[in-house]
């Protein structure tokens, strides 16, 4: 976090009209969502690592680095967060509803990659899908369709 923090001021100092580029973009947004629920369940399961990359990488077109750096990126940034509000407004007003709901599929498909179904990780994606204005029977929708997948 002091990094973070330290990285913040240096941009500033370095760059002051750059005060806008701050917030979150759209890939880091979707991916600390889906580390909010990859640590639901209080494990972390290498298995579940390795999904979350692989979701970003064929999601948003990135390779190697590029991938750990937004991994990392996001997993500070959901540590050192208070809320979902930056993330979820920004999916909000960038994604259209089938692609929320193609979100809401990869956090049940995350969830799932380590072979167990765990009730707190189900109750994040609920409370997600609820933010991001996903209907309850698209939210089930993309439950059943993971769990065929992960079959």
């Amino acid at each position: 976090m002091l990094t973070g923090i330290q990285r913040f001021f240096q941009q500033m100092l370095a760059d002051p009209e750059a005060q806008d580029d701050e917030r979150p973009t759209l890939e880091l947004a979707a991916a600390a969502l889906l580390c909010e629920v990859m640590r639901a369940d209080y494990q972390e399961d290498p298995a579940q690592l390795v999904a979350l990359h692989e979701m970003l990488r064929g999601s948003f077109d990135l390779e190697g680095e590029a991938v750990d750096e937004l991994v990392a990126l996001a997993r500070e940034e959901v540590e050192s967060s208070v809320d979902h509000y930056q993330f979820v407004s920004l999916i909000k007003q960038h994604y259209d509803y089938p692609k929320r709901c193609d979100l809401v599929r990869m956090m049940w498909a995350l969830a799932l990659a380590d072979g167990e179904y765990h009730h707190l990780e189900e109750h994040r994606i609920r409370q997600l899908a609820d933010l991001l204005h996903v209907g309850h029977g698209d939210f089930i929708r993309a439950k059943l369709e993971a769990k065929a997948a992960d079959a």
